[in-house]
């Protein structure tokens, strides 16, 4: 029997015990390397669908498909030992009923190994919501600024601006919150709305462009790693990662003209 210790993947449930407790770590991820060094941080891993933007070029989240995400949420899973890994529902694959909510759900859950599931909405998928959760698929939700509603929104639109619309989201969070979601993501909120909304619920909050008062954060990796040029407000850059890769790239073309790569360390005698 080995002695090697077993390492244990952090679960649903043990994210609902962080409310109010110790801020929550999580950052997105779509691939085994990037996964692998996320791991050792963060408490969950995003395959967030905003991976049809960062790595296929998309304009949006809308054009991404279940087959994607259900492959980018395998490689993070390989990639990974201990954080809950949550792979999004992508836009039209679980709106139209709670049964065809399930059927992907479950598929994804299966095919990548994944501990739970992120869809966007509120009151509108609170059914679903509880359909989900009382056949087993832990569910994370969404409200505030919601991507795949883009097209509705008319664009990328910080939500509580106007103080008389924030009845809306707080009782869109209490409803998913009811309904059996085990965390909630607010995005793109103005900070004293989710800051309040955090203070109403009992599940966690993650913030993105919210509320330092919010029970944890998420960030989308390449853009605190410097790699988006144009990032959000909300974002704050860790690294410079794309400066770095161009001028190593730079370095590298440099040499292959200049025949000095490979030198005589890189080729075989």
């Amino acid at each position: 029997m080995s002695a090697q210790k077993q390492i244990r993947r952090i679960s649903a449930p043990q994210i609902v015990k962080r409310k109010g407790v110790e801020p929550i770590v999580s950052l997105t991820s779509y691939h085994a390397h990037t996964a692998a060094i996320v791991d050792k941080y963060a408490d969950f891993i995003l395959v967030g669908d905003s991976l049809g933007m960062v790595m296929h070029g998309m304009e949006s989240t809308v054009g991404v498909s279940l087959d994607l995400m259900i492959m980018h949420g395998k490689a993070v899973v390989r990639g990974t030992q201990r954080a809950l890994v949550v792979v999004d529902m992508p836009f039209g694959t679980y709106e139209e009923s709670p049964a065809e909510a399930f059927r992907n759900a479950a598929r994804v859950m299966k095919e990548t190994q994944c501990g739970a599931v992120k869809l966007e909405g509120g009151r509108r998928m609170a059914e679903t919501i509880r359909f989900l959760t009382e056949r087993g698929i832990p569910v994370m939700a969404h409200i505030g600024l919601t991507p795949q509603s883009v097209n509705v929104m008319g664009g990328f639109k910080t939500q509580g601006r106007e103080e008389e619309t924030w009845s809306i989201h707080e009782e869109d969070a209490k409803v998913v919150a009811e309904a059996g979601a085990f965390a909630l993501v607010l995005e793109g909120m103005v900070e004293p709305l989710a800051a309040k909304i955090t203070k109403q619920i009992p599940i966690p909050t993650i913030g993105i462009g919210a509320s330092a008062e919010c029970d944890g954060q998420i960030l989308v990796l390449e853009d605190m790693l410097g790699l988006n040029p144009t990032p959000p407000k909300f974002v704050k850059v860790y690294g410079n990662l794309g400066g770095q890769i161009e001028a190593a790239v730079k370095s590298y073309a440099d040499e292959v003209k200049d025949r000095s790569f490979p030198s005589e360390k890189q080729v075989y005698r």
